[in-house]
């Protein structure tokens, strides 16, 4: 069965605003969808905020321009466009390579060599045919942008992620986290992306939901515990062996990652053990899934080492998961420009005294001599004699400002080298962050559940979703709506509601019929009132997998179902 016409048709996802022609790259969840997406943001708290002891904020999805000109994406965060010259129809350029040449990784290419490929296939556009061959590729910012306040009031953009919202609010987080490193902050909430050619449903979609954690840590102290996934074997797929003629995956646990070079750090290994399981708990296929490194092209201008963690969805693989190295270059970004602190003050055991070189600018002489620049010629100083005092040797010290060179006299710098205790040092902290896609979750997790069998003669189609993240967790019917059944089927279904479970009722067509429905929707498990129920207390409760049956005594039926549902029980062993 097609997972699209599933979706739309039993309630989990559809193109939104239908009724007014809709607009591509929007999707409404419906009743089955949302469900399953909030089982899903639930479980990913529960493993990367709830069990790792982070912190959860939830920032606003419009923000001011100057947050964006900081972090580098209102020069950087662009994807490859090409117009149709006929239609004047828009199209992603990496994609119609990827999509009509068998090249992959094409966004990881510079232009030129986009539009020498483009030519050198003949490439068409896919609206109308005509050649695109010549046609300039364009780099195109995926950011929307919208005013904030009346009149010409502020510019703003609504976040293409939710990290910046961590990032700069990092000064009082770091309050809350008593300036104890290490510590992660965490958000889950929506995006938005102006992307060229949305497609594949909820794969690539101008509005989504992210959960993305922003752990952050002194890289020359801080290391995580590696034996916690030490049971854990990596799928991983390195540059080496994808720019090797017969690459392939490469098995290790985290540690073995690590000391053979494959993965960078002790963090990115960390947290690639913890996604991986994950993905895993929550019913993505372990044999259609690796984590692949990006290639040297594609790499984000914040990131030293990225990986993406991949599902492969009809013959395609589909990033789910980003997990970057983001070293300490947005908290860098944003002290520079906002000018505030994004460090964290470390205490020594106990006082060191050691030598600092300092200075202290003669503004005297720095005003007439360079004007409005003379402050940031001083902080300049600043910073070049804590980095290399050696520039001090001579008579005169060079800086450069917003591109430009200012030579100062050393005797007018006030520069010095001196003794002073200090009981600690400011750092600004080293971040990994795990950045999940969770429509992109919710639909591998659609697609890797999604099965046909047999039945008693009959073609099944059946989600075989995790119990953990199923919509539904059980379905209640009466055999028949008469003679007491579906009273007695309501009032149960009620209880299991109070008892904290999700429960749909169903009374409806034959049982058969409604079994189906159920299992096509992934729900665990059915219970049956019939009337053998009305005179011993007895229900018959239904395996979806198997279609395994068995009766329990209605009054236990919330014990047995709670640990169904919370792994202590295995229905072959009711």
């Amino acid at each position: 069965m097609n997972l699209d016409e599933l979706a739309r048709r039993r309630g989990f996802f559809f193109q939104a605003n239908e009724a007014y022609g809709g607009v591509a790259g929007f999707y409404t969840y419906g009743p089955e969808g949302a469900s399953l997406k909030r089982n899903v943001e639930d479980a990913w708290r529960d493993r990367f905020v709830t069990r790792e002891g982070n912190m959860e904020i939830d920032a606003p999805t419009v923000t001011p321009e100057p947050v964006f000109e900081a972090s580098g994406h209102i020069e950087t965060f662009d994807d490859m466009l090409v117009e149709c010259p006929e239609c004047g129809e828009s199209h992603r350029a990496d994609h119609l390579i990827e999509d009509n040449t068998g090249i992959e990784d094409a966004e990881s290419l510079p232009i030129p060599e986009v539009e020498g490929l483009i030519r050198d296939h003949d490439l068409v556009c896919p609206n109308c045919n005509t050649p695109l061959a010549g046609e300039d590729v364009e780099n195109f910012n995926l950011m929307f942008k919208t005013q904030i306040g009346p009149g010409d009031g502020q510019t703003g953009y609504m976040r293409p992620e939710t990290a910046q919202g961590m990032f700069v609010e990092f000064p009082r987080l770091k309050e809350y986290a008593r300036e104890q490193l290490p510590f992660g902050a965490a958000q889950v909430g929506t995006g938005y992306r102006n992307e060229i050619s949305p497609r594949n449903a909820l794969l690539r979609t101008r509005e989504f939901t992210m959960a993305e954690l922003e752990y952050f840590f002194d890289p020359e102290s801080d290391s995580p515990d590696l034996d916690a996934v030490s049971d854990i074997s990596l799928t991983l797929y390195p540059v080496s062996e994808q720019q090797a003629e017969d690459g392939e995956y490469v098995q290790k646990t985290p540690r073995e990652a690590v000391e053979e070079g494959i993965v960078g750090d002790e963090w990115t290994a960390y947290w690639l053990g913890v996604s991986q399981r994950w993905f895993d708990r929550v019913g993505v296929d372990m044999n259609r899934f690796r984590f692949r490194q990006h290639l040297p092209g594609e790499l984000s201008h914040y990131a030293s080492d990225c990986w993406d963690a991949e599902s492969e969805v009809d013959g395609d693989w589909i990033e789910i998961e980003g997990l970057a190295s983001r070293t300490d270059y947005d908290l860098s970004k944003h002290a520079k420009h906002s000018g505030e602190n994004f460090t964290v003050f470390k205490q020594f055991d106990e006082p060191k005294t050691v030598e600092r070189a300092t200075v202290d600018p003669d503004m005297s002489y720095l005003g007439p001599e360079f004007g409005g620049a003379a402050g940031d010629v001083a902080d300049a100083l600043e910073t070049l004699a804590e980095r290399d005092r050696a520039a001090f040797d001579d008579d005169t010290v060079a800086v450069d400002v917003d591109g430009e060179t200012y030579e100062v006299p050393v005797e007018k710098t006030g520069f010095a080298v001196e003794e002073v205790t200090e009981a600690g040092r400011h750092i600004t902290p080293h971040v990994v962050e795990p950045a999940f896609g969770v429509g992109r979750v919710v639909y591998t997790v659609l697609a890797h559940a999604l099965d046909t069998d047999e039945v008693d003669g009959e073609e099944r189609d059946v989600l075989r979703l995790d119990p953990e993240v199923a919509p539904t967790f059980v379905g209640v019917f009466p055999l028949m709506d008469k003679d007491g059944l579906g009273e007695e089927a309501r009032d149960l279904a009620r209880d299991l509601r109070e008892a904290g479970f999700s429960v749909t009722y169903d009374d409806s067509g034959n049982i058969g019929r409604r079994y189906r429905r159920q299992d096509e929707v992934g729900t665990p498990f059915c219970v049956t009132v019939d009337y053998e129920s009305l005179e011993d207390g007895d229900v018959t409760l239904r395996d979806r997998d198997s279609t395994d049956q068995t009766r329990v005594d209605i009054d236990d039926l919330p014990r047995v179902l709670g640990d169904l549902r919370a792994g202590r029980a295995d229905f072959s062993e009711l």
